[in-house]
């Protein structure tokens, strides 16, 4: 059977790590900050999609993630473990 979810039931791996590496982030910064930094870097993401992508609700691209490494200043490895 194909499963398309984490072992944990959520829809992605990342959204703890993003989660956490945003409350890190120096000045705090808020989910719709986040989103605002993704939509200047060309991503389409409102603040609701964030909260859903942090709950793990939400799958993440492989675009998408690529994005957060980059505004998060992270790997991909530190979104993902």
């Amino acid at each position: 059977m194909y499963k398309n979810k984490a072992e944990s039931g959520r829809n992605n791996l990342s959204g703890r790590n993003i989660s956490r590496l945003r409350k890190a982030m120096v000045p705090k910064t808020s989910q719709r900050t986040l989103a605002e930094k993704m939509q200047l870097a060309g991503i389409d993401i409102d603040k609701n999609a964030i909260q859903r992508i942090e709950s793990g609700q939400r799958f993440i691209t492989d675009i998408e993630l690529k994005v957060f490494a980059e505004v998060l200043h992270v790997t991909y490895d530190e979104l993902l473990n």
